[in-house]
């Protein structure tokens, strides 16, 4: 992946052509390529047009994929590609830089064999309690060839009711990594403009609850109940 303002420029200004739809994703989700200058690349959009409607989700789940990437920046985390809105050949929608991964890797082979990448998935695991992700699937954290962990999907994020449902609960009852502390402090005294903006009043001032929340704990919550998991699993 080129640095981030190469790419948010490419995802911004590039000229886009769909290349095909995606499988198994269930609502319009799109392989574009993108051409900007000398420069190609391959991106993930989902317009709004292709959305199913939701009973506890507005219309405009792109907008809360932008709002999860801006967030993880925010935070310093960097563990969203970047995504930006834009118009695309089907109307307004996200465009997200395409993660070139291996795609035979997921949270749990990964969590299994790279014991040097839990960090990383650690700061994932704080972003997704913050976001309030319902859908932190195991195949929505990729391994990329770059060796970091991407976290990707993320439209059912920031309702203001707490319904996280995650695969990541193997640090559940390990203290915050220190990494982790002075972001979710600037969230409680204040959530980003940009990130804020995306989002409704309520949904903002959830967001600044969580994250007061976890620095009260301390620790990664555990699922006594067993049932904050989505489903399928991967």
């Amino acid at each position: 992946m080129p640095d981030d303002e190469l790419a948010l420029e490419m995802l911004l200004a590039g000229d886009v052509d769909i290349e095909g739809r995606m499988p198994w994703s269930s609502n319009a989700t799109f392989l574009v390529n993108i051409r900007h200058g000398d420069n190609a690349a391959h991106a993930i959009y989902k317009p709004l047009r292709g959305e199913r409607p939701l009973w506890d989700f507005e219309p405009g789940l792109h907008r809360r994929e932008v709002a999860a990437y801006l967030l993880s920046e925010a935070m310093g985390f960097g563990v969203v590609p970047p995504t930006v809105i834009r118009e695309g050949p089907l109307g307004e929608g996200s465009m997200q830089w395409f993660v070139d991964a291996d795609h035979q890797e997921h949270y749990f082979t990964i969590f299994e064999k790279r014991g040097d990448l839990h960090d990383q998935m650690r700061l994932m695991a704080v972003l997704d309690i913050v976001a309030n992700n319902t859908d932190r699937k195991s195949g929505h954290c990729l391994l990329g060839r770059d060796e970091r962990i991407w976290g990707i999907d993320h439209g059912l994020c920031f309702a203001a009711e707490f319904k996280l449902r995650t695969v990541i609960w193997e640090f559940g009852g390990e203290a915050l990594p220190d990494q982790a502390i002075a972001p979710l402090q600037r969230l409680v005294d204040a959530v980003p403009l940009e990130v804020a903006t995306l989002l409704v009043d309520h949904e903002v001032a959830a967001i600044q609850e969580r994250a007061e929340w976890l620095l009260q704990q301390g620790e990664f919550p555990i699922d006594e109940s067993g049932r904050r998991y989505p489903w399928p699993l991967v």
